[in-house]
């Protein structure tokens, strides 16, 4: 039976099965992935560990339990290892059998919370392991459940950071474990014979030496920080010597793995470009021996959304490494940032997935005369969509099993050969095509305008299911946050066009100067120049819609942004765009600029901003959004988080404060326990049905439920009886 949302409205976006990257066993028959929904009728959410049959495209579950995470394959058979979070912080490793789904052992358990789990086959029955985990100070494992309660709330602190992203620092960091998942042989007898049995578990960087270093890089880090073979661990880590609130260098760190068990000292190698390469790094990647290592770095210190380039280390013991594209001027011959790079099935060649023009791609790239290799060496495999995984299909073949999305489709699993790349196989796709969820990819259209200085600045277009070329539809203006990001033909479950477009609004996203994916010097090109081209960018966009496109009417304009998107509805409401709008929203966005020195992350504003404040204070000064509040008359929403660390939530008080003193229709909306982001599923549904009503009522719209409105009398009661102290005035 095939189910289809009648209307694709926030609930069934947020209800909506969510699907992580598949990765196929080694014959290339099943794909294991999880699966997590939420129901607003239960108030609960499902975790589920699914396994997918490549042939039919039929899927299976293998378990539902609730602290079920990071389900990988054992070996060359259909035996699965995932983790499962206890209730008292321990984590047990659970073997499983993708076909015998009954058939489950634990194969030991650890004293804390662990995530990440990564693995690779020493040799039959033997499997070496690495998670990630926070350690205490004294190198163990750090498990809150057992953590004792200090007498004084106090927090005292000497350097930076004091608080980051959502939380304020404690004395545990972040930490590489390893250890071994063994067969127990006959000889040794006990119950867990001819089964595998974790033996020991190792702080990485702290039997390394290592000093101060923490991997996964807070606050996201994950697996993309660390990379596993037989014979190695590489990782990548700030580094130890500078001040991580005020720099983004990186180190890479290749630790050989002689033995999966000792506690004995590594001997670690150090890989880093000097003069050359000296920012963030990411993707650290091993060839299948552990032979050598792929990575990506950064070459300016303190800028977060520098180009990556592509490091190539062919022997981490000789110490060389080359970067492929390099040119003799250090810009590099690409112009691109790739995001991800990994290994094909036969270490002889790269594949890359990076953000081009709206999408995000992937290419291949073969090593031979790797050193001397210019971007004509790419291939490129894919041209729609967002590719957000890659990896063989199965093992000795050269077909890769992608993971990627869209704008009207969250989840596509598909076979691809690299030799003919046109020629695309759909494993599964969740919602098949976003039929199920009432989209089509008909909805979907570009456009592209000439900005600032007459540079090519490019839009998606999103409309709604139903769309009559013939009708007029108001306009929803959506800005991006960064501001170095970019709008992509991607699913997103939080800033959706669809579900806005369903809504009735022709929905645009333009991605103005700064944007990533355009070529690197149109993201630099922001820099100081907050308020300046982006604004000049999106002037012109609006420009081009009032003259070319009838269907939408921009007399029933609204616009919407989070973080930069939100510095920028700020800045347009103080300036002349901000007139053409009935109404705005500000999510977490700045008001003030001398307020960033609230924030953590200080390397951002610093390079952003040219300089320190004390330094360059007209900078600081020229693109403040609170110089122009004498101008603010516009209908406003403003959206702040308590646990936001990155722009604090004074920014939407601020703005706030000065809307209701001028008299202009405004509310504040807030969760106390949201950071920068919405993500608690009632939350985000509060936050849909009241961003979606506000902008609904300026244009015309109808809301999208009478009941449940928070601008209505119903409203306020039904928010009063189940929202708590959540209420709009």
């Amino acid at each position: 039976m095939t189910i289809r949302a009648a209307k694709f409205t926030p609930e069934v976006l947020i209800g909506a099965p969510r699907r992580s990257s598949a990765v196929p066993n080694t014959a290339g028959t099943l794909a294991v992935y999880t699966q997590t929904t939420y129901s607003f009728e239960s108030h609960s959410k499902t975790s589920e560990i699914r396994v997918l049959d490549i042939a039919t495209g039929r899927s299976a579950l293998v378990t539902n339990d609730q602290g079920a995470s990071n389900p990988q394959w054992l070996g060359d058979g259909d035996q699965l290892v995932w983790l499962k979070e206890k209730e008292n912080g321990n984590t047990s490793f659970i073997i499983g059998d993708a076909r015998e789904v009954d058939r489950t052992y634990t194969a030991g358990t650890v004293p804390g919370p662990v995530s990440d789990l990564k693995v690779t086959t020493i040799e039959p029955g033997k499997i070496g392991f690495a998670v990630s985990g926070k350690a205490n100070p004294d190198g163990s494992l750090y498990n809150p459940k057992d953590a004792k309660k200090p007498h004084s709330t106090g927090k005292l602190y000497t350097k930076l950071f004091v608080r980051h992203w959502d939380s304020y620092i404690e004395p545990q960091k972040n930490a590489i474990w390893y250890g071994l998942l063994q067969i127990v042989p006959s000889s040794t007898g006990g119950r867990q014979v001819g089964k595998y049995c974790v033996s020991g578990l190792t702080n990485l960087i702290a039997v390394s030496g290592l000093t101060g270093v923490e991997s996964p890089i807070p606050p996201f880090g994950g697996t993309g920080d660390f990379d596993i073979s037989p014979t190695a661990i590489v990782f990548v880590a700030k580094d130890p010597q500078l001040n991580p609130a005020t720099h983004t260098a990186c180190v890479c760190y290749y630790c050989p793995m002689f033995s999966w068990t000792s506690v004995n000292t590594q001997e670690v190698k150090v890989c880093k470009v000097e003069n050359k390469l000296e920012g963030a790094m990411s993707s650290p990647v091993l060839s299948s021996d552990g032979g050598s290592i792929v990575f990506l770095a950064m070459k300016e210190d303190g800028y977060e959304s520098d180009k990556n380039r592509i490091v190539y280390v062919p022997n981490p013991w000789d110490g060389q490494m080359f970067e492929i594209f390099e040119s003799s001027d250090g810009v590099g011959q690409w112009n691109l940032s790739p995001s991800a790079v990994s290994w094909a099935y036969d270490d002889k060649s790269l594949l890359i997935q990076v953000e081009e023009t709206g999408r995000g791609v992937l290419y291949q790239l073969p090593l031979e005369n790797v050193i001397s290799a210019t971007p004509a060496s790419l291939k490129k495999l894919t041209h729609s969509g967002y590719v957000s995984d890659v990896v063989p299909a199965a093992a000795n073949s050269p077909k890769l099993f992608l993971s990627s999305s869209n704008l009207v489709e969250s989840s596509v699993y598909t076979i691809i050969d690299p030799s003919s790349p046109e020629d695309v196989t759909i494993v599964s796709s969740s919602t098949r095509g976003g039929a199920s969820l009432g989209l089509s990819q008909s909805q979907v259209d570009e456009i592209w305008f000439k900005g600032a200085n007459n540079h090519p600045v490019h839009a998606w277009v999103v409309k709604p299911s139903k769309f009559d070329p013939a009708q007029k539809y108001p306009l929803a203006y959506m800005i991006h946050g960064g501001p170095q990001g970019a709008w992509n033909d991607q699913w997103s479950t939080r800033w959706n066009p669809a579900v806005f477009a369903e809504q009735g609004y022709v929905v645009i996203t333009p991605n103005p100067t700064g944007s990533t994916g355009y070529g690197q010097p149109f993201t630099d090109a922001i820099r100081g120049s907050w308020g300046g081209l982006p604004y000049i960018d999106l002037q012109k966009g609006f420009e081009y819609i009032e003259q070319n496109l009838d269907y939408v009417d921009t007399d029933r304009a609204v616009a919407l942004g989070a973080s930069y998107g939100g510095y920028m509805m700020n800045w347009i409401q103080g300036h002349s765009l901000g007139r053409k709008f009935k109404a705005l929203v500000t999510h977490d966005g700045v008001f003030s600029m001398t307020s960033q020195l609230a924030s953590e992350e200080q390397y951002f504003p610093l390079h952003d901003l040219t300089g320190p404040i004390w330094k360059v204070p007209e900078d600081w000064e020229r693109w403040d959004p609170s110089r122009f509040t004498a101008n603010w008359e516009t209908p406003h929403l403003i959206i702040h988080n308590e646990l936001d660390y990155r722009l604090t939530i004074a920014e939407g008080l601020a703005a706030f404060n000065v809307l209701q003193m001028r008299g202009i229709d405004s509310a504040f909306l807030t969760f106390p326990d949201e950071n920068h982001w919405v993500l608690k599923p009632e939350n985000s549904l509060m936050w849909h049905r009241t961003v979606i009503n506000w902008i609904n009522k300026y244009v015309g719209l109808p809301p999208i439920s009478k009941q449940e409105n928070p601008f209505s009398p119903q409203g306020q009661q039904h928010l009063v009886k189940n929202m708590g102290n959540l209420s709009i005035s």
